[in-house]
């Protein structure tokens, strides 16, 4: 399902704007699926529907206890900006804005293109790499961790913890508890650290906003903390990852690309939206019955938005089933929508354009090194990625 549900997402898309499913946990209906575009921005812009979950009955959220989110993350992101709505959103994402602005992340390019080449500069007498682990994910650990203020010799322990928060390969549900658990320690112990020696870093700067008194509490801090270091790096390693498998399957559109590399920004979007790592952002909830596309959205109900459907949605993308590096109109929602749209959206665009360019760049006549059908996939509901991805060049 990780690796193509784009049929079955073609399929539903037919079907209905809005399709109805029971939890996996449970024996009774209390989800429905968004699939169609103009629904999922109807859905993601409209107040009735919450991403609080302190704001929907008791008795809604106790059936919801197989959640990863609420049941084996209690906690660790729980007061951050994406599970709060307005008033807090709102502070909430003031207090990182300015780190995430277009201007201030287009400073950080000097940066960023350092670390891609110093990373290729390890592989490259080799003519081969692990993709994934030897580029994918070090370079946005790597700008995240040096933004936050993470010490490197952390940034290998993260991989774990991501991986099992993002539904990586674990041996056990207890594993991947152990391994959250982990991870919340860790963001407890690194905020410990800063406030005993604060930094010129993102982490020290909430910490000194915190004792200001008025702007987060202690576990708003440590809920954005946890946030900024997962949301940081592992979307954006998934799409360098996804992207350029994607580019490899579709040789000619990789020729396309690497005759003009002036294509990476609008490759980068449409990568996005053709095969995005996120399938669906924090599951939004009715607070009030709600009449919407023909169904009754009844209060409590699970609305979860289908971004990587509504993405190909035939009526809004011309040949929506084809990769089209050069597509023009291409008004993709993989970033979301409304008030929680991402917000490490320029970054992770930057990152993308850099991370191709350096790699198309400085590896010629990059090919799989593996059989196709070897490439392993990981990822749960809401988040898709690689597992290794061996590359010659």
């Amino acid at each position: 399902m990780a690796e193509n549900p784009f049929p079955l997402f073609a399929h539903m898309r037919a079907a209905s704007p809005v399709v109805p499913f029971t939890l996996p946990w449970t024996n009774e209906h209390q989800g429905w699926l968004i699939t169609r575009m103009q629904e999922a921005v109807q859905i993601l812009k409209d107040k009735r529907f919450t991403v609080d979950r302190r704001r929907i009955p008791s008795d809604a959220y106790s059936r919801l206890g197989g959640m990863l989110m609420s049941s084996e993350t209690p906690g660790l992101f729980g007061q951050s900006m994406i599970m709060v709505d307005e008033p807090d959103h709102k502070r909430l994402r003031g207090l990182v804005s300015k780190a995430f602005t277009p201007k201030y992340i287009e400073g950080l390019r000097p940066h960023i293109q350092q670390i891609a080449d110093e990373l290729l500069d390890r592989v490259q007498a080799q003519g081969q790499m692990d993709l994934v682990h030897d580029y994918a994910y070090p370079l946005p650990i790597n700008v995240i961790s040096d933004m936050l203020g993470v010490p490197t010799e952390q940034r290998d322990s993260m991989r774990q913890w991501s991986q099992a928060i993002g539904g990586g390969p674990v041996s056990s549900r207890e594993e991947r508890r152990q391994l959250i658990m982990a991870f919340s320690n860790y963001i407890v112990a690194l905020v410990a650290e800063k406030r005993q020696h604060p930094q010129q870093d993102l982490i020290s700067q909430l910490i000194a906003l915190e004792e200001d008194g008025d702007h987060l509490s202690e576990s708003e801090l440590l809920s954005m903390v946890g946030l900024l270091i997962f949301a940081g790096h592992e979307t954006t390693s998934n799409l360098i990852g996804i992207g350029t498998l994607t580019l490899l399957d579709h040789p000619q559109q990789l020729e396309k690309l690497r005759a003009d590399l002036s294509l990476v920004p609008s490759a980068v979007e449409e990568l996005l939206r053709f095969n995005g790592p996120v399938t669906m952002p924090a599951p939004r909830f009715a607070t009030e019955d709600v009449e919407f596309a023909g169904y009754t959205i009844h209060k409590g109900d699970m609305v979860n938005v289908v971004l990587a459907s509504a993405n190909h949605d035939e009526s809004q993308f011309t040949d929506a089933e084809e990769l089209d590096i050069a597509r023009t109109l291409n008004r993709h929602i993989a970033f979301g929508q409304g008030i929680h749209i991402c917000l490490g959206a320029p970054l992770a665009r930057l990152e993308g354009e850099i991370a191709f360019t350096t790699l198309l760049t400085r590896c010629p006549n990059l090919r799989l090194n593996c059989p196709r059908e070897a490439v392993q996939w990981r990822g749960g509901f809401n988040l898709r990625g690689l597992l290794s991805l061996p590359v010659a060049f």
